[in-house]
């Protein structure tokens, strides 16, 4: 009898919230050490937990984002073996490490390249960083299935319409809808955002998420990359995707079929709901997860989106829909402008503002990857994203010395 070899799990971003979610995740399951084992663990800035977490799970290889914390994370290390490396070359190298499953966590545009070198691993490819999809469309998802592998979304929206979406029914679907909690501020009127300090707008009502995410929530971004995501993910033009505003974040979106058939995935807010999926993927994971019971959470509510108050939903739209890397555009500008509010240089409602300036000013050739139906799938695809990344990274900043702003 052949016993079955563990299922080698990398995590890149293991850190955050995502990545923390999923140890804890893999700790409740019971299975580590017999059904799984931790390849590779990935950490940015958190030096302290990093160390923690290479001790308690000891990965065949740890890696460290920040070299300015080098020295403290190799003391904390101390003799204990294990193996450790530093900066954005090691982090690669990790993430191209040979693994069964890979969750790509890290945060922004830094975790580009480390997603796309374990897209061509042939892992199953558990995505919770949206730049990646955002920025290289459907070639990510192109390169992980030719390599054999699999792509599967961990965002609960896209997880839900993954969950609900039957592939030999998918000529038949006529609209994917994604659900929004809209944050803190939902209801709020442009007015009543003019004063929003950086500290309401970090307080999500449902979610425990890091900053940048948070202030994307906020403004309702978050919503716009995951629109732009759907629009790859399920091959569906803008046309067939709609936003509704779903405070109490139980129906994680909805496919609707032409037959006037609505197909929902309901849950707990609790991002260990969606991440079980994918481990377990193609079945189900069982564990003690958080049970949802509709009774006790009474009435469900949604409305439409206020594209007056929250623009940035709409300028992802248009990003969209104007193509030719416009995605891009949206999503390096947005970056830059929410780390400007984080540091308080400019108001919350001037992200928007310098980010539809940005899209404005943008000059973009066509980029053939961006096509649906591109099959682009090698490294110079990463190579054009930064440098288009890098281009409007430098326009935000001279749009901030316009308005006098400290770049």
């Amino acid at each position: 009898m052949t016993t079955k070899s563990p299922r080698r799990i990398s995590i890149l971003g293991s850190t955050g919230s995502i990545g923390v979610s999923t140890l804890r995740l893999l700790d409740e399951t019971g299975r580590l050490g017999e059904d799984y084992v931790i390849e590779t663990l990935v950490g940015g800035r958190n030096v302290a937990l990093l160390a923690e977490q290479a001790l308690t799970y000891r990965p065949a290889i740890t890696v460290l984002a920040d070299e300015s914390q080098w020295s403290t994370f190799k003391e904390l290390i101390g003799n204990s073996g294990l193996e450790i490396a530093c900066g954005e070359a090691a982090i690669c190298a990790a993430a191209a490490r040979k693994a069964d499953w890979v969750m790509a966590a890290i945060v922004g545009i830094a975790g580009l390249k480390p997603t796309w070198a374990a897209a061509g691993t042939g892992a199953i490819l558990a995505l919770a960083n949206k730049e990646s999809l955002v920025g290289c469309g459907r070639a990510l998802i192109e390169r992980v299935e030719s390599h054999g592998g699999k792509l599967l979304p961990v965002d609960s929206e896209h997880n839900a319409i993954f969950q609900v979406l039957e592939p030999a029914q998918r000529a038949r679907v006529s609209k994917l809808v994604l659900t929004a909690s809209g944050g803190p501020f939902l209801g709020r009127s442009r007015d009543d955002l003019k004063a929003v300090t950086v500290e309401q707008a970090l307080k999500h009502p449902n979610w425990s998420m890091g900053a940048k995410i948070s202030i994307d929530s906020a403004t309702l971004a978050n919503k716009g990359l995951e629109f732009i995501e759907a629009a790859y993910l399920f091959d569906m033009p803008a046309s067939q995707i709609d936003v509704l505003m779903h405070p109490q974040s139980v129906i994680h979106s909805m496919v609707e079929y032409d037959d006037g058939s609505s197909l929902a995935q309901l849950g707990s807010p609790d991002m260990r709901v969606p991440i079980s999926y994918c481990l377990g993927w193609p079945e189900r994971l069982a564990w003690q997860a958080p049970k949802l019971d509709l009774a006790a959470r009474g009435t469900l509510t949604f409305a439409e989106p206020d594209l007056t108050a929250f623009p940035m939903l709409r300028l992802a739209r248009e990003a969209l829909e104007t193509g030719h890397g416009m995605p891009i555009v949206f999503n390096a500008a947005n970056e830059v402008c929410v780390q400007a509010f984080l540091d308080r240089r400019i108001a919350f409602l001037q992200i928007a503002e310098f980010v539809e300036a940005a899209m404005m000013r943008a000059q973009l050739p066509s980029i053939p990857f961006m096509d649906h139906a591109s099959r682009d799938t090698n490294d110079a695809t990463v190579t054009r994203v930064l440098e288009i990344d890098s281009d409007i990274r430098r326009l935000v900043s001279e749009l901030f010395a316009s308005a006098k702003l400290s770049a």
